[in-house]
């Protein structure tokens, strides 16, 4: 069977049509309004030119028009591109080129930053502005206008299983790359319409799909997607819920508050709940702490994490306040390899911090390319064997780096250290480069140590994560300064790099140094910087 998430939306589309598919505050969303209007999307994106595996760029905050446009682009056998809404101009402009984009759907609040680099992007045929209407520059056309124009499709799209979806992550390298995931393997990867955790089988056909759809009485799951689609963590869990013909709830509010996620929980029944560990961990159990009796939180079930460190103390203490039947699931992957180990938390069995198991089609492998022995202790390369993607967008050295053949079978090797146990549990040591990932959001140090350079005071500077209990790490610039200069303040270093690149990457720790101690060569010594900024911060 050739697997396309187009033909599996729109046979739950077909088989559900009244049921909601989106839910955004007091905002529905039918399965039937969703497929129709992802066909006035696809016509438009067709009207201007756009051909097959053409890249639509999707430039908006978590909303029923974010997953509208993915839906559009899919039905017309293009790529949707991910844009992460934090990144500055130059960010966007790279990430634009890169992608070859020829269309872009974006949210009005972004015009001003895209009409300063539109003439840098010679492919693009059509913007799509969502928001108000009167604040749409005379260089796009609305949203709501495109979307409302048709009901069906005009055309006969070509698609294919191996279409491709593009999802552009931080990654370790600078700047983002763009993972490139044929449909049908992203399909089965996800685990083809089934879950295990769910007690639900995979499909064999669309048949089966539009059967076992229409046969339900309701969605499978009310899942709530805490953090940004603009990540791979709400999209993919997302693109895996919609063939179960779950509904997706979305919250209205661009800033995380944990009060309004808890009654959003209560007012829709949600039953999955997917985060980023302690980033959104900590604020909603501080929530529940203030204010333990304010929400009935019965519909919960599932708590599914990925991407940061998911603390077994923030585990043990949202247990506490929910029902018994609650299980938190903390998942090892990334975009390039989804299934590396996952960690279960129940009120009766909370794992430790870091600690998984190792997924079924994972294994743990040296540098030097030979399988880790469980229980040898020694330390290798978490790896991932299942399905996978085909390897970053117009990159093929970092591909290579990244998928590898090992004794005849290839795998995706991002670079999480680990040892493994007799029983098959992973202890996870850590990203053996130096990305830093605060939040969910990955920063490589050097394109941030580059901004700070510019500092007239600053004439060395390196940027390491140190701990944080929230986001994982947060951003510290270890900084040695000209002779004779006053050491700068941290709020003006910070400006400095805002005004450069995404706020999130802008330093929220200051160490000065009497030097950085390059090496001959011009490398750091990150490791021991790390150490140093820890130990002085008061943070080992």
């Amino acid at each position: 069977m050739d697997w396309h998430f187009a033909d599996l939306f729109e046979t739950v589309a077909a088989a559900a049509p009244d049921r909601n598919v989106i839910i955004h505050g007091r905002r529905q969303v039918t399965w039937k309004e969703f497929d129709q209007r992802a066909n006035s999307i696809a016509n438009e994106l067709a009207a201007a030119g756009l051909g097959r595996q053409s890249k639509v760029m999707v430039y908006l905050y978590n909303s029923p028009e974010y997953l509208e446009a993915c839906f559009g682009a899919l039905k017309a056998a293009m790529v949707p591109a991910n844009v992460n809404y934090r990144y500055g101009a130059q960010e966007v402009a790279y990430l634009f080129e890169n992608a070859d984009a020829e269309a872009a759907i974006f949210d009005v609040e972004f015009a001003s930053l895209l009409d300063s680099i539109r003439t840098e992007l010679p492919l693009m045929k059509r913007w799509i502005a969502v928001g108000d209407p009167t604040a749409v520059p005379d260089w796009a056309v609305p949203y709501e206008s495109v979307a409302t124009a048709s009901t069906s499709l005009d055309f006969r799209p070509d698609r294919r299983p191996d279409d491709l979806l593009l999802q552009y992550t931080g990654g370790t390298t600078g700047m983002p790359k763009g993972v490139m995931w044929a449909k049908e393997d992203l399909f089965r990867a996800m685990g083809q319409g089934g879950s295990l955790l769910l007690g639900i089988q995979p499909i064999a056909s669309l048949q089966e799909l539009a059967e076992r759809t229409a046969a339900a009485t309701g969605p499978t799951q009310v899942a709530l997607m805490a953090c940004p689609l603009m990540h791979a963590t709400a999209l993919g869990n997302t693109f895996q819920m919609l063939p179960l013909g779950a509904t997706i709830v979305l919250l209205e509010s661009r800033r995380f508050d944990p009060a309004e996620l808890w009654s959003a929980v209560e007012d829709n029944g949600v039953t999955w709940l997917t985060m980023v560990g302690d980033a959104f961990g900590r604020p909603l159990l501080g929530e529940l702490d203030a204010s333990p009796d304010r929400w009935n939180l019965d519909s919960l079930r599932v708590i599914y994490s990925a991407g940061v460190m998911w603390s077994q103390e923030v585990k043990q203490g949202m247990l506490a306040h929910l029902g018994p039947e609650v299980m938190l699931i903390d998942t090892l992957g990334s975009s390039e390899a989804p299934g590396l180990g996952v960690s279960v938390s129940t009120r009766e069995s909370s794992s430790a911090t870091a600690v998984f198991r190792i997924g079924e089609q994972a294994q743990v492998i040296t540098e030097d390319g030979r399988f880790v022995e469980p229980g040898s202790g020694e330390i290798g390369m978490v790896a991932f064997g299942g399905s996978m993607p085909l390897g970053y967008y117009k990159d093929e050295a970092k591909t290579a780096s990244t998928f590898k053949v090992v004794g005849g079978r290839r795998w995706s090797i991002p670079g999480d250290f680990a040892t493994v146990e007799v029983d098959g549990t992973l202890n996870l040591l850590g990203r053996g480069s130096v990305c830093i990932n605060t939040g969910g959001e990955k920063v490589f140090p050097e394109e941030v140590e580059e901004v700070l350079k510019l500092d007239p005071s600053v004439r060395d500077a390196v940027c390491v994560g140190v701990p944080d209990d929230r986001f994982g790490q947060r951003i510290c610039a270890v900084v040695e300064t000209e002779p004779g200069a006053a050491v700068p303040e941290l709020g003006a270093l910070a400006a400095l790099t805002k005004s450069r690149l995404a706020a999130y990457k802008a330093p929220r720790e200051l160490v000065v140094v009497e030097s950085i101690n390059r090496a001959p060569s011009g490398k750091v010594d990150y490791k021991a910087l790390t150490a140093l900024a820890t130990r002085t911060l008061g943070l080992d």
